[in-house]
């Protein structure tokens, strides 16, 4: 079950999926399809299937049936990082009420990023976000979304960006086998990822500097990316016992390959 759904394959899921797109109303679930507004939004209230709150674009009800049902599948899927590098400097120069403003302003900002991309947004943790691409949200492009929120990312963190929050953010993108499920015992159950590709994407994002995006030569490759078109970088990452080749993206050819 948790595979099928997972990889969007599941019979019931399509079924249900099916009748739930010919409910009127806009914005969907994109998941079940579920509407949020429109006539029939009193009902999918009613039926449990109202925003989740992790990911306001999908239901809760698809999110509880994954988090209930214990378990999880080996996938693949694209894992992102983001960390505001020299968050301790900037914590110094500021108050901690203005340090605690500066997190939200960067929550808010990386949630709403990488709910147009199709990401969970799994956890917030001090001064770094992470996410997850599954193929049942970002189909066989998982990998390029990853890629293009890490861009965006990038874009609204910008020092000369409209509206934007100054902060250096370094990011690591890779695509590989991860367990994706349920973690955690009663009301602490909570939906995640699991093992090295979990590991090696956190890694890039402690090593890249303010400003660079890390992507390793797996997730460019997935994303249709010529890793020999860039600016690439072999890394010693903690625990790993050989070199990870990566794409090197910054400002600047971040923003040129987004438009």
């Amino acid at each position: 079950m948790w595979r099928a759904i997972l990889l969007g394959e599941d019979p019931r899921f399509r079924r249900t999926r099916g009748f739930l797109r010919r409910l009127p109303g806009s914005p969907r679930c994109k998941m079940c399809s579920a509407p949020f507004a429109g006539l029939a939004a009193p009902l999918m209230r009613l039926m449990g299937r109202r925003r989740w709150g992790k990911n306001p674009k999908y239901c809760r009800f698809c999110f509880t049936v994954l988090s209930t049902q214990h378990g999880g599948a080996e996938i693949e899927c694209s894992l992102l990082f983001a960390d505001i590098r020299g968050s301790t400097a900037l914590g110094e120069q500021m108050s901690p009420a203005a340090f605690r403003t500066l997190l939200n302003r960067f929550y808010s900002i990386a949630a709403d990023i990488l709910v147009d991309h199709d990401a969970i947004v799994d956890k917030f943790v001090g001064d770094e976000v992470m996410a997850i691409f599954i193929p049942a949200l970002a189909q066989e492009r998982h990998a390029g979304r990853a890629i293009e929120a890490a861009r965006s990312l990038l874009s609204a963190t910008d020092q000369g960006a409209t509206g934007g929050l100054s902060v250096p953010l370094g990011i690591g993108v890779h695509t590989g086998t991860a367990f994706v499920g349920s973690v955690g015992e009663g009301g602490h159950t909570e939906l995640t990822a699991l093992g090295d590709t979990v590991n090696v994407a956190a890694r890039l994002a402690s090593a890249a500097g303010g400003g660079e995006i890390l992507v390793t030569d797996a997730a460019a490759t997935a994303a249709g990316m010529t890793p020999t078109d860039y600016e690439r970088r072999q890394l010693d990452l903690k625990g790993k016992s050989a070199a990870t080749d990566v794409v090197v993206l910054t400002g600047s050819t971040a923003v040129a390959q987004q438009r």
